[in-house]
C-alpha cells in the first residue's frame, strides 16, 4: 500500500509540471512527424510561412516589439480605457499587499470565467459606452462584476471574492451581470456559476493557501510570499500552488488516488510509465492564471523566475492558427463539420500538436523579429503573437471569428 501510495503522488506531480505537459505534447509531435496520428497531419514545410504571419501581425500590433506578457491583464484595458487604474483609485491607500491581494481577487475570477464566449455573445458596458465580445467582452463583464461585489459578502468591501461570496454565486445572478438573454446566450453559463460555487468551497477548504480568516482567493498571494527565497518565486511554483489549490473545482475529470488531474485528457498512442501512461496533461486555465498572476507578484517587489518554462496554451485561438494556415490538417473532413467535447481523442490531438508546435514557431519568430529568446520569452509570442494571429486569420477565414472546429465548452475548458 505504501508503494501505491508514493506512486499516485508521483503521478500526480509529474502530471501537474509543465515538463510533463512538453514531454507529452512533443510524443504527439513526433507521432504526426512520422504521419502515425489517426486525425491530424503535420506539414512542416508550412512553418516558415506560419512564423513569418505570426511576425507580421505582431509588428502591426506592436511596431516597437514592446511586447507585454500574454496575460489577462491586457484585456482589462479594452477599448482604450485603464479599468485598473479606475480599481486602484477605489481601493485608495491601501497596502501593497492588499492592492496584490485585490488584484489576485479580480484576475482569479476573471481568467476562470474566461472560456470561450460563444460567437453570438456580446457586453454593453453603460460606463464606456463601447460593446465587447469574445475575451474582451467577459474580461469587461468579469471586471464590472467583480466591482460590484458579487463575489465579496462584505457589503463594506466589494474587492475581493471570498469563499462565502463565490459559494453564494448564482447562474441567475451571473446571468444577469454578463447580460446573458435568449437572444444574448453565453456558451456554458451554468458551468461557470458552477465552477464559481466549487472556487468557493475550495477557499474554504484549503486554509493554507487562502487563509482561515476571512478566506479569500488573494491570500495566496500571502502564500507565495512564504514560498520566495531571496526575493523570488519560480513561474512553476506559481502554477503547482494553483493547481493545488483550485484542483477541486474542475467537473468530472480524470483523477489519481483521488487526486482531480484538471485539464489531462487521454490518448490512447501514447506512452508513459505506470499512472500515467496514455495522459496528455495541458492545464491551459491554470496555465492562463499563472501568467496572469506574474504581474501582481512582480508588482509587488518579487522577481518571478523561470517564466519560459511555462509552455504555450492549448486553446482555439493558437490551435485555430496551425488549422487555419494548413500548418496541421485533418485526415478526414469530419473533424472539421462535427462538433466535438474535449475528451474526444481528436481534440486531444490538436490541443497536443498547438503547445508542442508553438515551441518550433517560436524560435522562428523570434529569428524574423531579431529578438533573444531571453528578451521576448514565449508569453511575449503568445501575445504579440500567436493569438492574436489565430484570432486574425480567423476572421479572414469566418465572418463570425469562430474557431476552425466545433467545440463543446463548459466554460472551463476552451
Amino acid at each position: 500500500m505504501p508503494e501505491l501510495i508514493r506512486a499516485e503522488r508521483d503521478a500526480v506531480a509529474y502530471l501537474r509540471s509543465p515538463v510533463a505537459i512538453r514531454e507529452r505534447c512533443q510524443q504527439v509531435l513526433e507521432l504526426a512527424c512520422a504521419d502515425r496520428l489517426r486525425h491530424f497531419a503535420y506539414h512542416p514545410e508550412k512553418l516558415p510561412e506560419v512564423a513569418a504571419y505570426v511576425a507580421e501581425v505582431t509588428r502591426d500590433a506592436y511596431p516597437n516589439l514592446d511586447v507585454p506578457f500574454h496575460s489577462r491583464w491586457r484585456h482589462f484595458d479594452a477599448g482604450g480605457f485603464d479599468r485598473v487604474a479606475h480599481l486602484d483609485e477605489q481601493l485608495g491607500a491601501c497596502s501593497p499587499a492588499e492592492r496584490a491581494r485585490c488584484h489576485f481577487d479580480l484576475v482569479m475570477t476573471s481568467v476562470l470565467l474566461d472560456a470561450g464566449a460563444g460567437a453570438h455573445w456580446y457586453y454593453h458596458e453603460a460606463r464606456s459606452g463601447e460593446t465587447y465580445s469574445r475575451s474582451e467582452g467577459l474580461a469587461v463583464a468579469s471586471f464590472n462584476t467583480f466591482s460590484t461585489g458579487l463575489f465579496s459578502s462584505r457589503g463594506d468591501y466589494p474587492w475581493q471574492a471570498d469563499a462565502r461570496g463565490l459559494q453564494s454565486v448564482t447562474e441567475a445572478a451571473l446571468a444577469e451581470a454578463f447580460q446573458v438573454t435568449a437572444v444574448n446566450p453565453l456558451v456554458g453559463l451554468a458551468g461557470r456559476a458552477a465552477l464559481l460555487r466549487a472556487l468557493g468551497t475550495a477557499v474554504e477548504g484549503a486554509p493554507q493557501y487562502f487563509g482561515t480568516d476571512g478566506a479569500r482567493l488573494g491570500h495566496l498571494f500571502d502564500y507565495l510570499c512564504a514560498q520566495t527565497a531571496a526575493g523570488a518565486v519560480p513561474a512553476r511554483q506559481i502554477l503547482l500552488a494553483v493547481l493545488e489549490s483550485l484542483g477541486p473545482i474542475w467537473p468530472g475529470r480524470l483523477s489519481v488516488g483521488g487526486v482531480n488531474l484538471g485539464d489531462v485528457w487521454r490518448h490512447s498512442q501514447i506512452a508513459g510509465p505506470g499512472m500515467t501512461a496514455g495522459l496528455v496533461p495541458f492545464h491551459k486555465l491554470s496555465q492562463w492564471l499563472t501568467y496572469s498572476l506574474i504581474e501582481p507578484i512582480l508588482a509587488a517587489g518579487i522577481t518571478v523566475t523561470g517564466v519560459d518554462e511555462l509552455t504555450g496554451l492549448a486553446e482555439y485561438r493558437n490551435g485555430g492558427l496551425l488549422l487555419d494556415l494548413e500548418l496541421v490538417t485533418p485526415k478526414y473532413d469530419a473533424i472539421l463539420t462535427h462538433t466535438y467535447p474535449p475528451e474526444a481523442e481528436s481534440i486531444v490531438e490538436w490541443r497536443a500538436l498547438t503547445v508542442a508546435l508553438l515551441d518550433r514557431l517560436a524560435v522562428q519568430v523570434r529569428d524574423h523579429l531579431g529578438v533573444s529568446a531571453e528578451a521576448y520569452p514565449l508569453a511575449k509570442i503568445l501575445e504579440g503573437g500567436t493569438w492574436r494571429a489565430g484570432r486574425c486569420i480567423a476572421r479572414e477565414k469566418r465572418p463570425d471569428g469562430s474557431p476552425p472546429l466545433r467545440l463543446v465548452s463548459d466554460g472551463t475548458v476552451f
